[in-house]
């Protein structure tokens, strides 16, 4: 695998640390990811001023709540977005005294197990969930419990579901990465690599284009009881249907491109 990277972080920090663990080429999903986090860096020189800022006016008797309020959500989405730079950039901490000892191919099935089969389904479901959880503190504009608090506390809570989508994104691109490493890069390939994954998501994509195909077709249904129709009733089933299509199709495509 080349250790070049032909993009414009050359000579950055980053172009190192893909040189040093080998990750070959930065793909498209990479460059989302970095560019976040390079911007989001920058949030924490900010918090350390703003945490000895806060301790002075304490201790001199000038308590801020709004500062308080500030730490942690410059604390809270820096440390989400880390998340996503420590799977792109494989910094993230191991306790494992058995991988370092693996070669290759088997450390890189074991990262597409645990990525697309263990960590992106918890990802996928956080990130519907999360959704559901600001768009709730949206509606209620929910702010901050200090009267002089940061008010408009939806906007953190709006965030989350983007910065798991982020982890996803980071997840996505790793998989790949490894699968590429041992096998081909195949859409139905990427499937089976993240098989609970991708069925979780066609899932959800199928819940949510029959709830809004509902809501449309049947002004009579209240909101809150469309999902008790048959009609959702089996979207488990209709996601991994999708999957399995997707995968047959890509599988069949693929055989037709190498005879030919």
């Amino acid at each position: 695998m080349s250790g070049h990277i032909d993009t414009p972080l050359e000579n950055t920090a980053i172009h190192e640390t893909f040189e040093q663990v080998d990750l070959g080429p930065v793909t498209i999903l990479d460059r989302v990811v970095l560019g976040v986090s390079t911007i989001t860096g920058w949030l924490f020189p900010i918090l350390m001023l703003a945490i000895t800022a806060q301790v002075i006016m304490r201790k001199l008797g000038y308590n801020q709540a709004w500062l308080d309020d500030a730490q942690w959500w410059m604390y809270g989405f820096s440390m989400t977005v880390g998340f996503s730079y420590a799977i792109t950039t494989q910094s993230h901490v191991r306790v494992d005294i058995l991988h370092q000892h693996f070669n290759a191919t088997k450390k890189a099935k074991i990262e597409v197990f645990a990525l697309g089969w263990l960590l992106m389904p918890f990802l996928i479901i956080m990130t519907d969930v999360l959704f559901h959880y600001g768009w709730s503190s949206f509606i209620a504009g929910e702010g901050s419990s200090s009267a002089n608090g940061l008010h408009k506390l939806y906007i953190l809570k709006l965030s989350l579901p983007a910065l798991f989508a982020l982890a996803i994104l980071a997840s996505l691109s790793m998989t790949r990465r490894n699968l590429n490493s041992f096998t081909s890069g195949r859409l139905w390939v990427v499937l089976i690599g993240m098989f609970p994954a991708a069925w979780f998501m066609a899932e959800r994509l199928s819940f949510y284009l029959l709830w809004w195909f509902t809501r449309a077709t049947n002004d009579t249904v209240e909101l809150r009881r469309i999902a008790d129709e048959p009609l959702l009733a089996h979207t488990i089933w209709y996601g991994l249907v999708v999957v399995l299509v997707a995968i047959t199709l890509s599988f069949g495509a693929s055989r037709r491109a190498s005879k030919g």
